[in-house]
């Protein structure tokens, strides 16, 4: 009888995220799940990821996960330790192929924001803002979003657009001075994982998470969501992605918990 392995949301979330990643590519990485996925794809599946930090350093071999882009640990086994002019130029220039953000609200467009809850003139409630969030979305030729899925972050418009997605739909990102051919490319939360339909530009479901439901996607958007005609399931954790998780990533627990 096969062994169920027992696995959190979090676990899940990084494993789908990692499998995302692939090798001799660069990656722009921000904080927390996107850090700890981006070391995951590195210890396993893409192993010659190139990790570029919104602080300046490109390249790094972490030891284990740093508390923020900033840690020292970023510049561990680093090609370069730079300046965060120097990264966000190569961004400009096209040279990243992932960025992988979080968001607080997300549209139908994959309009993100992370800056106010509310109207901008009297928010609800104050976010961190964009940091280097609307470089990342801007100028990655992909950009990749982790998030949580309910009706509060899957809306009908976001109260503030912090990264651009596909602004308005189709051409717009172009209209806008956006490089032709960058944007969103997946949506992953915990209930599934989202690409974006050609033509239309919208949010699609791809894959479901086991156990997840077509019930579970709607009841979680305030917002029609696409379906592939042939939708997809996720792989569960395995019990050696889970320890690499734990022992070798995240050993205190600082996003993952013990």
């Amino acid at each position: 009888m096969e062994k169920v392995i027992k696995y959190t949301e979090s676990e899940l979330l990084a494993c789908v995220a990692a499998k995302l990643l692939e090798d001799k590519k660069s990656v722009f990485v921000g904080t927390g799940l996107p850090m700890i996925a981006t070391m995951l794809a590195q210890k396993t599946c893409a192993r010659n990821l190139l990790m570029v930090f919104e602080a300046g350093n490109i390249g790094p071999i972490m030891p284990v996960l740093p508390i923020s882009v900033g840690d020292s640990r970023t510049t561990h086994r680093a090609i370069a330790a730079s300046s965060m002019h120097d990264v966000m130029s190569l961004a400009q220039a096209g040279y990243i192929d992932y960025g992988f953000l979080g968001a607080a609200q997300i549209d139908m467009y994959a309009n993100i924001n992370t800056t106010i809850i509310g109207p901008h003139a009297k928010p609800v409630a104050r976010l961190p803002g964009s940091g280097g969030g609307n470089d990342v979305g801007s100028f990655s030729r992909r950009t990749i979003i982790i998030m949580r899925q309910d009706r509060k972050r899957f809306v009908e418009k976001v109260d503030f657009i912090t990264t651009p997605g596909f602004l308005s739909g189709p051409g717009a990102r172009e209209k806008a001075g956006l490089p032709a051919g960058s944007g969103p490319y997946r949506v992953i939360t915990q209930l599934g994982v989202y690409g974006f339909d050609e033509t239309t530009k919208q949010i699609k479901l791809i894959a479901l998470h086991p156990g997840i439901s077509l019930e579970d996607i709607n009841r979680n958007s305030q917002f029609k969501i696409l379906v592939a005609d042939k939708l997809e399931t996720t792989q569960s954790p395995t019990a050696e992605e889970i320890r690499i998780l734990h022992e070798d990533i995240d050993p205190l627990g600082i996003v993952l918990g013990k």
